[in-house]
Formats: C-alpha cells, structure tokens, sequence
C-alpha cells in the first residue's frame, strides 16, 4: 500500500499571462524603433553649431561613435575582467 504525503495536493493549474514582449513581433518593433532613434540623432548632429575645443571633436557624429564604442569595449572589458574577479559558486556557504 502507498502511503501519500498528507501536505501534497494536486497542481493547481494557474493561468498563464502573456505580456506583450512574449511576442516576438513587437520585440522587433521595439528594436527597430530604437534603430530610428539613435539614427535620427546620428543625423541631428549635422543641425547644430559645434562649439569645439579639439578638432577631431568637430567630426560628424563623433559623440554618438564614441559612446557606442565606448560602451561595447566596456562590455569587452568586462567579460575578461570577470574571468579574475570570479568566486566558486560556494564561495559565501563557505
């Protein structure tokens, strides 16, 4: 005979809610509204006057360059630098 736990019910069944990035077609529209974004203002660089201390400063778009790729060799940084900085994934019990 099997004996069955006196606190153990049945799965309830919970409904299930969707958000609206669970579908992957407004995740596109989101990414490709972000792209107009950034190239609407990548482009607003041409209207406005540049008050320059270094010359490469004057260059089209050199902000908005130098933040991206600043950021994405932030990023490079980082994932090597994790590498050290890592601990055991019982490093707190220990």
């Amino acid at each position: 005979m099997s004996e069955t736990p006196k606190n153990k019910t049945a799965p309830e069944e919970s409904p299930t809610r969707t958000y609206w990035l669970d579908d992957i077609r407004n995740v596109h529209k989101l990414f490709w509204i972000l792209v107009a974004i950034c190239a609407l203002l990548f482009a607003s660089d041409a209207f406005y006057e540049k008050h320059v201390i270094f010359p490469f400063e004057h260059w089209f778009g050199f902000f908005g360059l130098f933040g991206f790729f600043l950021s994405f060799a932030l990023v490079l940084t980082a994932r090597e630098l994790r590498k050290f900085l890592k601990r055991d994934e019982d490093y707190y019990d220990r």
